[in-house]
């Protein structure tokens, strides 16, 4: 699962980090340390240029909304339900499918926030004792400081009910991959609490490292036994982990001030 992440860098260096041929101004996104679905997020894609005689694709930095909206939806209110794409269903599915085949892009982000229920809140929940149970955020960033490349899929959807020359007629959207998350131990793990990916979701997104940036944009990239190859998990114990105030928990908080390590959980009944 990847519901929320932290997307600090801007636009200038993410022109450098990923070699980007073309990006316009109007396109700059503030940056955000608190990203929700159906947010516009900076992607990373490779597609020719509209307009332009040569049909070679170039590498672009576009802001895309966030919440996957199919070419053939009749209306755009699943956006927000296909914020993620499943790494084993891609191939299958009719909402990703023709978007995994040729349409792939890669989401920068500094890291993701994912939230943990610990037992002893898990078993006040169960007794009735608590109607919801308190839940430690945690972010996940590669350990060695790196830009966290999320593989993405990206759409275009015609809005019927405005005219083709409307400004807001064609709608860009995209969705982050998900897989199994790791079991092994992380790169650096919390002096207390999880020390696996697997401890604190059983999902992930699927982050892809450098040598691996060229095939997945690659539009060129089209048969199903090379598709698949380029679902296959990062190498292990790439990633650090650690909670960070509850704060995040709120789409209003924003600021950096939110990736703040805690010396431990927040909630102190967690662990």
């Amino acid at each position: 699962m990847c519901g929320r992440f932290a997307a600090g860098r801007r636009p200038e260096e993410l022109v450098d980090l990923f070699g980007i041929e073309k990006w316009e101004p109007t396109e700059t996104l503030d940056q955000d340390w608190n990203v929700a679905p159906t947010k516009e997020v900076h992607v990373v894609l490779e597609r020719p240029l509209k307009d332009a005689e040569s049909r070679r694709p170039v590498r672009q930095l576009r802001a895309l909304r966030w919440g996957l909206v199919p070419s053939w939806s009749k209306s755009p209110e699943g956006a927000a339900r296909m914020i993620n794409a499943r790494s084993e269903t891609l191939h299958e599915k009719p909402s990703f499918r023709r978007a995994f085949q040729s349409r792939r892009c890669i989401v920068p982000a500094d890291g993701y926030y994912e939230w943990v229920t610990g037992a002893a809140e898990r078993d006040l929940e169960v007794e009735g004792k608590r109607k919801r149970a308190r839940k430690q955020p945690y972010f996940v960033t590669p350990a060695d400081g790196s830009v966290m490349a999320l593989a993405g899929l990206y759409e275009f959807w015609r809005d019927p009910a405005l005219p083709p020359d409307h400004p807001a007629a064609w709608w860009a959207t995209c969705s982050v991959v998900t897989t199994e998350a790791e079991t092994a131990p992380l790169g650096v793990a919390p002096a207390e609490g999880p020390g696996t990916l697997a401890e604190i979701h059983p999902r992930m997104p699927l982050m892809l490292t450098e040598d691996r940036w060229d095939a997945w944009l690659d539009p060129a990239t089209t048969g199903l036994d090379e598709l698949r190859a380029l679902l296959a998990p990062p190498p292990e114990g790439l990633m650090r982990a650690f909670p960070v105030a509850t704060a995040v928990s709120n789409v209003r908080n924003n600021g950096p001030e939110l990736l703040a390590e805690l010396a431990g959980p927040e909630i102190g009944t967690l662990f």
